[in-house]
């Protein structure tokens, strides 16, 4: 199963508690943690958490160098967690504009836990969905037999994604928005949509068990018609 998590919420959590925004992107560091266990407990296959968008660039200088700081140094703290619990790291989205250091220490993440045969667990990181795609179409030749298993290994390849990844079955958006915001538009095509109004923060392992509750409560034809016999 992939579940995927746009992880909304992390600066109203601290504004409402008359707290500087960077209070709410660290309490929001402290549930990916979390998160993360119990999805591994629960053998989730693939896990990707949208930490990090093309969008959010458009955010104040202090701010975007306080998020990068903070996935350093997650990075540099969880990554022998995730050897201790079997869990391969991989980090999508674009790399040209990351520093040299990050993106050494992000290769160094997913070199030592690419042996890794329990949950994969997918951080996006200046991402977006439509330059993905768009990148995808621009690499491929004038007339070049595109078909659909093709353009999966094309996609993989421009996401810096270590495999290809089955398409998402849940998708999980907490903050109370309900929208996509430009993330995994090609994976998300036929995936289940949870939302929810509580801040990331908050968002604990029993909000992961009541949207797996949900989604087990759904029936899905996709497109087909329901079998009666």
């Amino acid at each position: 199963m992939h579940i995927a998590i746009i992880m909304d919420g992390n600066g109203r959590w601290a504004l409402r508690k008359r707290l500087p925004r960077t209070f709410g992107h660290r309490a929001g560091a402290d549930a990916v943690n979390k998160v993360v266990e119990a999805a591994a407990r629960r053998r989730i296959g693939t896990l990707t958490l949208y930490a990090f968008s093309q969008a959010n660039w458009q955010r104040p200088t202090a701010e975007v160098s306080g998020l990068f700081a903070l996935f350093k140094r997650h990075l540099q703290t969880q990554t022998s967690r995730c050897i201790e619990q079997s869990i391969r790291l991989n980090v999508i989205g674009r790399r040209d504009r990351l520093s040299p250091d990050l993106v050494a220490l992000i290769e160094s993440s997913e070199r030592a836990t690419a042996h890794g045969t329990g949950m994969r667990l997918r951080i996006a990181v200046d991402y977006s969905a439509q330059h993905s795609l768009i990148e995808v179409c621009r690499r491929a030749r004038p007339g070049a037999d595109l078909d659909r298993s093709r353009f999966l290994e094309r996609l993989a390849e421009v996401d810096h994604s270590t495999s290809s990844t089955p398409e998402v079955d849940l998708l999980i958006r907490t903050g109370g928005e309900q929208r996509l915001s430009d993330f995994l538009l090609w994976e998300c095509a036929y995936s289940e949509l949870h939302f929810v109004d509580c801040l990331w923060p908050d968002f604990t392992a029993r909000d992961l068990d009541e949207a797996l509750a949900e989604y087990a409560s759904r029936h899905r034809t996709f497109g087909a018609l329901e079998s009666h016999g």
